[in-house]
């Protein structure tokens, strides 16, 4: 039997190189719990995704995280008797919801156990490439020319997709003066839940920029409506927000609310979550591809083994560590001139955070303890 010896939460600050703006607003810095679970002598790391200050992208925000974790979660897994990637998700079902947290420990736990395995956890997903091609999200600019600048930095960089933050207001007429100014690359937009269905008309003149997809158009519960705006328009809609399993996922098919799938493995409780939402999709023929929320080095490590898998199949938001931050917490995640990014081969996820960044950035910390 494998027991939990120890869980530690560190809540982490980093400054993010430039602002990231959105629809519902602008991050300034990354501010996210780190767990670290310890099986037979083997420590395992995971990620929150949560957010800051309140639940504002989602239900969840760390500060409700780290309660969860600390009071009922860790305790719950510190308890239990046998504890691996087969039997972790019945031994936190009793409680309900909140996957951003579960995703934290699970993460951590199958981390663990395949450290332990000497396995890494593309290995384990069954993913079948070394590398994987990147995209880029660029926030919402100040100007129509301040965004050109930023597209063509990125595009030098070696970036195989764009996608753009749009919000109502500023929407059409700055994603065709990017179409006009790169007619040929693969560009897609992201509108964070911030229209309504009788916004059509915008979704229509977008269709006439040719995008790879829309992304998240209506609000995150609206699957229905989401299938009455895929009817009017041509271009693929994209759901990220309201995906947060696999049972979402399949409904959102069947309905006919999207084309394609953003899975955000943090949000949808992790990555044995995740595994299922891309296996749902694969059998229904819907493209997928591996969305980001400003990860540390310790969540884009497992973000890039997830999108090796065989349905990844459009470039993620997979990002160079230096897009967010001038000194990531663990060894810089580096994009290749090619566009592609290498998946960690190492043991779990393949990287651990470097001690003395990691002490530097923590602005909280504390062991969970045996009830």
């Amino acid at each position: 039997m494998t027991r939990v010896e120890s869980i530690e939460l560190s809540l982490i600050e980093l400054p993010l190189v430039r602002p990231f703006r959105v629809s519902f607003g602008t991050s300034t810095g990354k501010e996210c719990i780190l767990a670290r679970v310890r099986m037979d002598g083997v420590d395992g790391w995971g990620e929150c995704v949560a957010d800051d200050g309140y639940p504002g992208f989602s239900s969840e925000w760390n500060e409700g995280v780290w309660v969860l974790l600390r009071d009922v979660l860790g305790p719950a897994l510190l308890a239990a008797d046998d504890v691996g990637s087969d039997t972790i998700d019945d031994q936190l079902r009793f409680v309900r919801g909140n996957p951003m947290a579960k995703a934290t420990v699970i993460d951590a736990v199958l981390d663990a156990e395949l450290r332990a395995a000497d396995r890494s956890l593309a290995a384990w997903l069954g993913a079948d490439r070394r590398a994987v091609p990147c995209g880029v999200s660029i926030g919402i600019a100040d100007s129509t020319d301040e965004l050109r600048a930023r597209v063509d930095e990125h595009l030098e960089q070696g970036y195989l997709r764009i996608k753009l933050k749009i919000m109502p207001g500023i929407d059409v007429e700055r994603v065709a003066a990017i179409r006009r100014d790169h007619p040929d690359i693969l560009l897609s937009v992201d509108a964070n839940a911030a229209y309504r269905p009788e916004d059509v008309d915008v979704f229509r003149a977008l269709d006439d920029l040719e995008l790879l997809m829309i992304e998240q158009p209506l609000h995150h519960e609206d699957l229905v409506r989401h299938a009455a705006l895929q009817a009017e328009i041509r271009t693929p809609i994209c759901l990220d927000e309201s995906i947060r399993s696999a049972a979402d996922a399949a409904a959102a098919i069947e309905l006919g609310s999207c084309r394609i799938i953003n899975i955000k493995q943090g949000r949808v409780g992790g990555v044995l979550e995740a595994r299922r939402v891309h296996d749902a999709a694969a059998a229904a023929g819907v493209p997928v591809w591996c969305g980001g929320m400003l990860e540390t080095g310790i969540g884009r490590a497992t973000n890039l083994a997830l999108a090796a898998m065989p349905n990844f199949t459009l470039p993620g938001d997979t990002s160079a560590s230096a897009r967010y931050f001038a000194d990531d917490l663990t060894e810089p995640f580096v994009l290749a001139p090619d566009g592609t990014m290498t998946v960690p081969d190492g043991p779990g996820i393949g990287v651990v955070p470097r001690p003395e960044r990691l002490q530097a950035c923590t602005v909280r910390h504390e062991v969970v303890a045996r009830p």
